[in-house]
């Protein structure tokens, strides 16, 4: 859903809305009208200063400088019959309206040049962070510890910024672990935090027994950072061997849904548990919740994002509804798919947040 220009061209102008465009196609007739009333009607009265609107308008949408400045002269070039015209208008009338349409041309052009240039910086520096984000998000393993997985990671509207939804899925002694979050805030600062993070965890879940420990190590590492003006919320999950229950870390995130014969089951954390980076704010520890994953079920994971998405009446999606009414399906590739075509018509096509989505269906054994 991204869009990015290419290097060697300028960024192209967002398309107008209809009443943009019907209002800018209305400003045109009337200054060709104008135009038309000057040179055959009274010639003590002239519409030549009018002619300064010409190139304001043709900067309107475009972000190539030379659209502006071949309208205003073409503009300037019109003084000089108006001005034939219109014999019993004093000339500085005239003069004045030619060095209006001059200057007016001039900053026009100049806003357009502007305007194309900052849009590409930011454009070139959100690739830089697109680039980044993918290389960080690696695709998880189709199959995983008697897991099947799959993913989904959906990017803004062209305008937003790149956000900082992580997720990962890991083979370690303990079994599978799994890793969804979202760092506050947008851009390459939080890619960096997202990196941390993912760091942190792909150490720590393949040498702690404890999945709590992984998540207090995560905080720890967050906290090392800027205490205090970062923060980032994360459920982990592991799936140890067969006949085991699954375990989950909340650490101020989303609760889990587990799809179950048609039925879809919150993952809840009786005691709520701050987000990483907060725990040393409110003290205590972070804790180890176990729930009931059996082979055959789906286990999604996922962001706000998702959640936060709106229809056109501003109502936010409701997921773990819109679950439930999906039919069947053994293949969490099948379901992501599902969820997000179903997403995006619910949303009418486009998200103004980055979603990310981790399935997982526990095979029998």
């Amino acid at each position: 859903m991204t869009h990015s220009p290419g290097r060697d061209g300028p960024p192209q102008a967002p398309r107008l809305p209809h009443l943009a465009r019907r209002l800018v196609l209305a400003a045109y007739l009337l200054l060709g009208v104008a135009v038309v009333i000057d040179l055959s009607g009274n010639p003590q009265f002239t519409f030549s200063p009018v002619l300064a609107t010409a190139p304001v308008l043709a900067s309107i949408g475009t972000r190539r400088a030379r659209v502006p400045l071949v309208v205003g002269l073409g503009a300037l070039v019109l003084v000089a019959p108006l001005a034939m015209a219109d014999r019993k208008v004093p000339m500085s009338v005239h003069l004045t309206a030619g060095f209006t349409v001059l200057a007016v041309t001039c900053v026009s052009t100049a806003n357009v040049v502007l305007v194309a240039t900052r849009e590409r910086e930011l454009l070139q520096s959100r690739s830089v962070a697109e680039a980044a984000q993918s290389t960080l998000l690696r695709p998880p393993p189709g199959r995983l510890c008697g897991l099947r997985t799959a993913v989904r990671y959906l990017a803004a509207a062209a305008e937003a910024r790149v956000g900082g939804d992580l997720y990962e899925a890991l083979a370690t002694p303990f079994g599978a672990r799994l890793l969804v979050g979202d760092v506050r805030g947008k851009g390459l600062a939080a890619i960096e935090t997202a990196a941390d993070v993912l760091g942190t965890f792909r150490e720590a879940a393949q040498v702690e027994p404890d999945l709590a420990t992984v998540a207090r190590r995560m905080d720890a590492a967050m906290a090392r950072r800027r205490p205090g003006e970062e923060f980032v919320t994360a459920v982990l999950v592991g799936v140890p061997g067969p006949g085991e229950p699954a375990e989950m870390v909340n650490c101020g995130h989303l609760p889990p849904l587990v799809w179950r014969s048609g039925r879809v089951l919150e993952v809840e954390s009786p005691v709520p548990d701050p987000p990483l980076a907060l725990l040393e704010l409110v003290g205590g520890a972070y804790h180890r919740e176990t729930f009931a994953f059996e082979p055959g079920d789906l286990l999604l994971l996922y962001t706000d994002g998702v959640t936060e998405a709106r229809d056109e009446q501003g109502r936010f999606y409701p997921l773990a509804q819109r679950l439930a009414g999906m039919p069947e399906v053994g293949s969490p590739r099948v379901l992501v798919d599902r969820i997000v075509a179903d997403l995006l018509s619910y949303a009418g096509g486009e998200l103004s947040d980055d979603a990310a989505l981790l399935a997982v269906r526990r095979e029998a054994h």
